[in-house]
Parts: structure tokens; C-alpha cells; sequence
């Protein structure tokens, strides 16, 4: 007789890999859910995005502005004073522009309408691009700032409306309307992001 009582039995059995079986198949999700709910992983998040001012596209978009004022103003300032005018303040300048109290040259007008055409520094495409480069590179492209951009821009409009003395030319309705839809454009993309 083997001591253990029972023969054919090794105490080795009793170390063998064991594995039971689930009852039924909602115990097996139920254990494997428990597994999944006490192994957390946590990861790193990407940090917050900076947003800065692009200080030089700002300087670069003002400097070719004031070069591109500057030659129209002289255009311009050449034409009046051949008609015996002279403008001193620069209200003055704008008003007068408005009123259309004077003629131009053949050149002048030809040098105006190229200036203000589609492919024109001064066009409505090309024009509205700028004020939403301006934009962009003074909040740094950072998209809660959208608002105060568009307000900024509305301000002016309206300011620049009132040195005009009435309303704008149709060209600049149309740039504000671009402006606008640009505006929400950006808003729309930063909104996917």
C-alpha cells in the first residue's frame, strides 16, 4: 500500500499547471473586463500650443503697405497739383478722393485700374489675403483670438468710412466681404483642429 492512500497519485501532480475553465462566457468577459479596468496606462499629453506674434511678417506686411500708400499718394498728389490743388492733412487726402472733383491722366487711370484689378496689389483677393496674413501673424495664429481679429477689422472699416466721408467704393465692400469669409474660414478649420 502507497502511503498516500491512493495509488497511481504523485505529489507532483499536485504542482502541475492548472487551469480552469469558465463556466460560461459572461464569466470570461467579466474577468477579462476586470483585467482591462485595473491596467490604467496613463500618457504623456502633448503640451499646451504657444501662440506668438509673428513680429516679422507684421513688420514686412506694414513696410510694404506704407511703400505701396506712398507711391499711390504720389500718383495721386502729381494729378491734383496739376490741377492747381494741394492737400494738407491727411483727411483731406481721402475726401478729396471721394468727391471725384478732378481728372486724371490717361496713364494715371490705366497705373489706378491695374492697382486695384484682380491681380492687382490693391484687388479684393489679394488685399483680403493681406489683412488675414496681418492677422494671423499678430496673435500668432492662435484661433481664440479670431474674434478680436474680426472686431479689429470691423473698427477700422467703419473708421475708414468716416475719414472716406461716405460711403466706401464698391471694391472695399467686397474686400470687407472677403475679409469676412476669411474670417470664418479660419474659425472653421481651427474648429476641426
Amino acid at each position: 500500500m502507497n502511503v498516500n492512500g491512493v495509488s497511481g497519485y504523485s505529489q507532483l501532480d499536485a504542482y502541475s499547471t492548472y487551469q480552469p475553465t469558465p463556466k460560461t462566457n459572461e464569466e470570461a468577459v467579466s474577468k477579462e473586463a476586470k483585467a482591462e479596468e485595473a491596467g490604467v496606462i496613463y500618457e504623456k499629453s502633448a503640451p499646451a500650443a504657444v501662440y506668438t506674434p509673428n513680429v516679422n511678417v507684421v513688420e514686412m506686411l506694414k513696410s510694404d503697405a506704407a511703400a505701396q500708400e506712398a507711391s499711390f499718394r504720389n500718383m495721386v498728389m502729381k494729378t491734383i497739383m496739376g490741377q492747381g490743388d494741394t492737400l494738407a492733412a491727411s483727411d483731406d487726402f481721402w475726401r478729396f478722393l471721394a468727391s471725384g472733383n478732378f481728372t486724371v491722366t490717361e496713364a494715371a487711370k490705366e497705373e489706378a485700374q491695374k492697382a486695384i484689378s484682380e491681380d492687382g496689389y490693391w484687388g479684393v483677393e489679394k488685399t483680403s489675403d493681406r489683412i488675414l496674413e496681418m492677422a494671423k501673424a499678430l496673435t500668432g495664429g492662435d484661433p481664440d483670438k479670431i474674434e478680436q481679429m474680426r472686431s479689429a477689422f470691423e473698427k477700422g472699416f467703419k473708421e475708414a468710412t468716416k475719414t472716406w466721408g461716405q460711403d466706401l467704393p464698391e471694391i472695399s465692400s467686397k474686400t470687407y466681404d472677403a475679409v469676412m469669409d476669411k474670417f470664418d474660414k479660419w474659425a472653421e478649420e481651427s474648429a476641426v483642429i
